[in-house]
């Protein structure tokens, strides 16, 4: 198999909230949308996110009416301070503040108006897992 493309979908009740709350801080940009549908992507994240409204009919039908919850969108950056200074410069809530966990990961959390959580992560050594694999 080879993957050609990759693309996370998030069902939330505001589709436009989250789409905008990624456009604004985290510089996405829009690359298709209908109702109750938009595709984001940047061209160095490898990946698309994509949000579907709540309800809408490609879900399958035992999921229409879930949300998701419980997911943390990861992004690997240089400049973790600096990104948490823009971030709340612009007026963003930290809603878990820069920690170090034992194993070397640097990282915190910003929460978008429908719940989803993106937590910024940097590495202490400078080269993490996903990092060591490329």
């Amino acid at each position: 198999m080879k993957i050609t493309a990759s693309a996370i979908s998030l069902t939330v009740v505001d589709v436009k909230a989250s789409s905008a709350f990624l456009v604004e801080h985290f510089g996405f940009r829009e690359e298709m949308s209908a109702d109750g549908f938009v595709a984001l992507t940047r061209e160095d994240v490898g990946m698309n996110i994509v949000f579907l409204r709540r309800g809408i009919e490609v879900l399958p039908e035992a999921y229409r009416n879930e949300r998701a919850a419980g997911v943390i969108v990861a992004f690997v950056v240089r400049g973790l301070e600096g990104e948490e200074a823009r971030l709340r410069g612009e007026g963003v809530e930290i809603t878990l503040p820069l920690r170090e966990d034992p194993w070397g990961e640097r990282l915190f959390q910003v929460t978008d108006p429908n719940g989803i959580v993106y937590e910024l992560v940097e590495w202490a050594n400078g080269v993490g897992p996903v990092e060591n694999a490329a």
